[in-house]
């Protein structure tokens, strides 16, 4: 699904033309001094902001602060995955999940066991283990004499990524793996073996289904002979890069980047999912000097990104037909919807403006695009950050260039 050489060169050329008009000054206008005065509102210190808007039909920056200053970005982090996911993968892809039997058919009993084995869909869910279940008992299957295994050898088992505080892990993320139904929530708890869970859940539905299930529950992995019995995809990616991007779904995103991995360089790994994400950001002309991905999320400390390159990325999924529409449709609109619901619910930027948030206690992002004309990043980093006011002078920001149009 990538970009044919000559034309990914070509949007590199173009973004790299963008990328150097940004260093030149954008002058004492009136617009540039009102979005200055917006985020000095924001009781951030102006070393630590990072700001950009670039008019997309001129290529001029209209106000530019620190453009180049590496900086927490919270979830903004979550462009860079949405950008390379749809470019990698393509919109219209789907993320499988399968039943495979270890054994043979004899009539209508199962002599072995099925095999659950997940490749990273994350909006598995309850429903979809039903359904697989009543295909195995379509097939004529009513009784199992081995056990249900679960396979989430997909990916590694590693349930977080670097850099995270220790409260993140199931508070604001679930247990990463290959193979999770419900984002682990089994009950209303987030639980600490999801796949294990998950096996749970099928041998019930088999059940369910009226297939006996002669063995319980075990770990296991898929060789060349297992049979494939039975599947069920996930939601095309376009909608799993909305479905993380508008409510800013943590745990998609990290899965988003294992997916990555294991499918571009084979390795279900979050480092190696992140040395895709980055090879298409450099492959785009994103400027990457100080830029540092650590996770998907934008959960980890460690993550840096600069509004210049936030910026630069805008522009190279703007200018991209094949990528335009799922990447800016991903994002919240202003008092619309997602984590813009009930901001900028009024004035010129109320339904123009589709944007990225981000928030933690050290950072403060909002970037995205104003209608057609501009394209916009800023990022506040604090010890804490003061969020009201920081999210107050980024839509001042957002309101005062929805206002020129």
């Amino acid at each position: 699904m990538r970009l044919p050489s000559r034309t990914l060169a070509l949007l590199a050329a173009a973004v790299a033309l963008l990328v150097s008009a940004f260093a030149a000054p954008a002058g004492a206008t009136v617009l540039s001094t009102r979005l200055g005065r917006a985020l000095d509102s924001s009781g951030v210190a102006r070393s630590r902001t990072s700001a950009l808007a670039i008019n997309v039909t001129t290529g001029g920056a209209v106000f530019r602060r620190n453009p180049g200053t590496p900086l927490r970005p919270a979830s903004n982090e979550k462009l860079t995955v949405a950008l390379a996911a749809l470019d990698r993968l393509g919109g219209a892809s789907r993320i499988p999940t399968r039943v495979l039997g270890q054994g043979r058919p004899i009539g209508t009993v199962w002599l072995g066991s099925l095999i659950l084995k997940g490749y990273g869909d994350p909006m598995l869910t309850h429903a979809k283990l039903v359904a697989l279940a009543r295909a195995i008992r379509a097939l004529g299957i009513t009784r199992v004499t081995g056990s249900v295994l679960w396979d989430e050898s997909y990916f590694d088992t590693v349930r977080t990524a670097p850099g995270w505080k220790p409260w993140y892990y199931r508070n604001e993320c679930a247990p990463l793996s290959a193979l999770v139904a419900d984002e682990a929530d089994v009950g209303g708890r987030v639980v600490g073996r999801p796949a294990y869970w998950a096996a749970v859940e099928f041998r019930s539905a088999l059940v369910a289904a009226g297939i006996r299930v002669v063995g319980g529950i075990g770990k296991g992995r898929a060789g060349a002979t297992a049979v494939p019995l039975a599947r069920v995809v996930s939601p095309r990616l376009w909608y799993v890069v909305r479905r993380m991007d508008r409510p800013s779904n943590n745990f998609i995103a990290e899965m988003l980047v294992k997916e990555l991995g294991a499918r571009m360089r084979g390795h279900g790994t979050t480092a190696a999912g992140l040395a895709v994400v980055r090879s298409v950001l450099a492959a785009r002309g994103v400027p990457l000097t100080g830029v540092r991905l650590v996770d998907g999320s934008g959960l980890s400390s460690w993550d840096r990104l600069t509004g210049r390159a936030i910026a630069a990325l805008l522009l190279s999924a703007w200018s991209d037909a094949r990528v335009h529409g799922p990447f800016v449709g991903s994002l919240a609109v202003a008092g619309v919807n997602g984590t813009l619901h009930d901001r900028m619910r009024t004035g010129p930027a109320h339904r123009v403006v589709r944007a990225k948030t981000g928030t933690t206690n050290l950072a403060s992002a909002l970037s995205g695009y104003v209608g057609s004309r501009y394209v916009f990043a800023i990022l506040f980093n604090g010890t804490p950050v003061p969020i009201w006011s920081s999210q107050a002078a980024e839509d001042r920001f957002a309101q005062v260039l929805a206002g020129t149009l």
